[in-house]
């Protein structure tokens, strides 16, 4: 008896829907989640009696293995899809064909394809880099994506968490929450048993899985107290033969295939028929497989350790007697039976195919197994796999374990006198450093690393180090090195006609002198990213990308920047470069945070506010100054956070930001004897390097809080701010689009009536702390009829309305045009008309002033004060 197709008409309903929008093209994510045995799994096998009926379905599971297979559940679709995508997840190392593969599988008729994966709390890095390229794609695929996974296992740095964020974003996403059974679906369960069902429930708390499982125990006076002694009650009748054969199954964490089965038990798959019949497996001609993953855990977890040991063993001789197996299910029962031996010898390999597929978490929780038996490595072949566990460990940015294994190889490549890997180690070093956030350990590996490899006499090696320190100078606002360092590279790199080292070396030499004030800068940035992409090296392409963008948005050339955001992060989600991808991401927040799109801004910081150092300080600089200008609590404790990262990595790019944000929290609470400790010394420091957006901004917030700085001498609009030009500010931040620092610049006019413009785009925005100051500005210039502001029931986006629309609305009530209010927001005219066109919408009004009465209605708009 299956609990879990009862009480999911509802979820049923949704699916069904999907699958019907999906044929007609518009493709969707469904989630559903909930807690183990909650029924996550029955949904799915009775979901094909509700879909249109042209529709296929493709079902592959994840494993729990402790190290993953790498494209596993995919994998699990071979034989039952088309010849081109079976091909490629055989080959598996291509992803971009694996990619187009899948793509080409669900866009192939009939319609529409309803690919489920399960349990994807368990997935594979390559099964979730191969699960976001389809989530950025159902939308316009005949297609829907089914996701099961259990909410109840993830922690805030659970790599699935990353998938999901992304989800949330899509257009067409349906959560389905799977709920416990209610008392009167268990009664329904438990009567024909002869249960007490009051007493079912009790046990069990209507988790479905559990209330089959007591229920199939049976007997009223010895209902089983855990689900693992209901099951184990099922197990006391078999013979020894049967129970024998199910705890060998048990201990394999997937569906075991045909000619394993055979290997494994003497009888081959007739052994488990008794237990098919009693609903404990589901067997095919192909595989066979517990019927409920809590099953098999139940029997694996009942059983004494040695013959789990025993057991696991059994299955490790016959998976390498194999003539094609897994390396990565070898290691997996290799280190469930203690076999050392076993995984030092195929762990590398499992490691070496988990990279190939793009799954570095699980290559280097491989080399992790492996390098526990150091002593049965020779020094040169343990240097190797400390340098790969190094690589991998930098990719999935667990800078920790990054740093220990590079310095253990560089150790090793010094006993063993190689000075050619030696240098190629330290630079490797140097970079893993920087990435940790640790500035002066990256600034002494990379000397070194030079000083060893001009020794070695390689030219390419010597180039790629130079390059490395001419980074580190262009990072650190030393331009003059920067750019020494960074010509000798370029020498280097062309006359061994390396072009990944030709870009990077472009790339930091053409930054450096931008950032500088040479135009000339910008082109040499802009050929290393065209000889980036020549070359299809998108990693520095990627990195071409960013340095452009970043460098615009600092001089506040957004419409420039906005030209290179959207293909830089097109090439960074192609290319399945995350960490670019994140970093982009917080670029397009500091973008759309300048453009006053706060509620943007946090989606897309949010993304980079993980463990990805580089992007991680900036993430929550953006976050944090939203917090702060629209008054909400937590925005001073996400810029502490910010602060400690900055202060690590000894760079002006990242402590600038922060202690200006810093300072502008101080200033708005009233606290103007904490600027100057927040900001003064970045401050000094942004005078010496000469880095004029950094100084004219910490510069302004000095003045603003009495602690006057010397002329900055720059047109920079804080700068014109500071010397008392507000008007020529205000007009700057217009132009540029920033509608938040262009209110604030009108809120420095002694004139009352900029103070009140300045209030009505403050109030557009939700700006409440620089609102409120102003207002106080207002009353004591005497003025009599301030705008209240909006009330606070009003800022949960009543009516559906989104941050950018409940400021047209509330423009659009105090009778202003179009154009008016493109002027007022920065935005040009057919924007407000498309957000005045969705406001109406929205609201259900079919004129102007009919959608104010609403707004009224709704509270939206702000009361007045006499």
């Amino acid at each position: 008896m299956d609990g879990g197709i009862l009480e999911r008409e509802h979820e049923l309903d949704r699916l069904a829907s999907a699958a019907r929008e999906a044929a007609d093209g518009a493709g969707s994510v469904v989630l559903v989640h909930g807690e183990a045995g909650i029924g996550k799994s029955s949904l799915v096998r009775v979901m094909p009696g509700v879909l249109p009926a042209a529709s296929r379905v493709l079902v592959g599971e994840c494993d729990d293995l402790a190290t993953r297979r790498p494209l596993g559940p995919f994998r699990d679709l071979v034989g039952g899809v088309g010849a081109e995508l079976a091909r490629a997840l055989t080959a598996g190392g291509d992803r971009p064909r694996v990619y187009d593969a899948l793509r080409a599988e669900l866009t192939a008729a009939p319609h529409p394809a309803v690919l489920v994966v399960e349990d994807v709390h368990w997935a594979d890095e390559a099964s979730l880099d191969a699960l976001r390229f389809l989530v950025h794609r159902v939308e316009r695929l005949p297609a829907v994506l089914v996701l099961t996974y259990r909410d109840d296992e993830l922690d805030r740095r659970h790599p699935l968490r990353h998938l999901l964020g992304q989800v949330s974003r899509a257009e067409r996403v349906h959560r389905l929450p799977l709920s416990r059974l209610s008392p009167g679906a268990v009664h329904r369960l438990s009567a024909v048993s002869g249960l007490d069902p009051a007493e079912v429930y009790e046990v069990t708390s209507g988790n479905p899985f559990f209330v089959a499982e007591v229920v199939a125990a049976g007997g009223t006076g010895a209902v089983p107290p855990t689900v693992v002694d209901a099951v184990l009650a099922r197990l006391r009748d078999l013979d020894d033969r049967t129970r024998d054969a199910l705890e060998q199954l048990a201990v394999v964490p997937s569906a075991v295939e045909r000619p394993l089965i055979d290997a494994l038990l003497p009888g081959g798959v007739a052994e488990l028929a008794v237990a098919e019949q009693r609903g404990l497996l589901t067997v095919t001609p192909e595989r066979a497989g517990f019927r409920h993953e809590l099953i098999r855990r139940a029997v694996a977890d009942s059983l004494p350790a040695a013959r789990r040991i025993a057991l696991d063993r059994q299955v490790l001789a016959a998976l390498v007697a194999q003539p094609a197996f897994d390396p990565a299910r070898v290691v997996h029962h290799a280190a469930q039976a203690g076999d050392q031996e076993a995984i030092a010898r195929y762990g590398p390999d499992a490691a070496r195919d988990a990279a190939d597929a793009g799954a570095h978490r699980e290559a280097a929780a491989h080399l992790r197994l492996v390098l526990r038996q150091r002593d049965r490595f020779g020094a040169a072949q343990l240097a190797e796999l400390l340098e790969r566990f190094a690589i991998e460990s930098y990719t999935i940015a667990d800078s920790a374990a990054a740093v220990d294994a590079e310095r253990d190889a560089v150790a090793l490549r010094r006993f063993l006198g190689d000075t050619r890997a030696l240098g190629a180690d330290l630079r490797w070093l140097s970079r893993i450093h920087w990435w940790a956030g640790n500035a002066d350990e990256a600034q002494r590996a990379a000397r070194e690393a030079i000083a060893v490899l001009e020794e070695a006499g390689d030219e390419r090696l010597l180039a790629l180090a130079l390059s490395n320190t001419s980074q580190l100078h262009m990072l650190s606002e030393r331009t003059a090195q920067a750019i020494d360092f960074g010509e000798r590279a370029i020498l280097l790199a062309r006359r061994t006609g390396d072009d990944a080292i030709l870009s990077h070396a472009l790339n930091n030499v053409g930054t450096a002198r931008w950032r500088a004030g040479d135009p000339l800068g910008r082109a040499q940035l802009e050929e290393s990213l065209r000889v980036a992409l020549a070359a299809g090296e998108v990693e520095h392409a990627c990195r071409s990308y960013a340095n452009l963008i970043w460098t615009l948005l600092e001089r506040l050339e957004y419409t420039e920047a906005d030209r290179f955001l959207a293909p830089g992060m097109e090439l960074a989600d192609r290319g399945e470069h995350v960490g670019f991808l994140s970093y982009l991401h917080v670029a397009m927040g500091l973008r759309k945070f300048a453009a006053g799109a706060w509620d943007e801004a946090e989606r897309h910081a949010e993304i980079g506010a993980h463990d990805f150092v580089p992007a991680r300080c900036p993430a929550l600089t953006v976050l944090g100054r939203v917090r702060v200008r629209r008054g909400r609590g937590g925005g001073d404790e996400l810029l502490d956070e910010a602060w400690r990262i900055a202060v690590r990595t000894r760079e002006l790019q990242r402590t600038g930001p922060v202690a200006a944000a810093r300072a502008e929290a101080a200033w708005l609470r009233g606290d103007h004897a904490a600027v100057a400790e927040l900001a003064g010394e970045t401050f000094e420091q942004a005078r010496r390097l000469n880095v004029v957006p950094h100084r004219a901004e910490l510069g302004h917030w000095l003045t603003r809080a009495g602690h006057p700085v010397p002329a900055d001498g720059s047109d920079h609009p804080y700068a014109l701010q500071t010397a008392g030009r507000w008007r020529e500010a205000a007009r700057l931040w217009q132009a540029a689009g920033c509608p938040y620092e262009h209110a604030a610049a009108l809120a420095e006019s002694p004139d009352p009536a900029d103070k009140l413009t300045a209030l009505a785009g403050l109030d557009a925005l939700g700006a409440e702390p620089l609102a409120r100051l102003v207002r106080s500005e207002l009353r004591h210039l005497g003025v009599r009829h301030i705008p209240r502001g909006p009330l606070a029931a009003t800022r949960e986006n009543p009516a559906g309305l989104t941050e950018r629309q409940l400021q047209v609305v509330r423009l659009l009530a105090q009778g202003l045009t179009n154009p008016e209010m493109a002027e007022r927001l920065v935005v040009s005219v057919r924007t407000v008309d498309n957000h005045v066109a969705a406001v109406l919408e929205k609201l259900g009004a079919r004129s102007r002033r009919e959608a104010a009465a609403r707004a009224a209605e709704l509270g939206i708009l702000p009361s007045h004060e006499s």
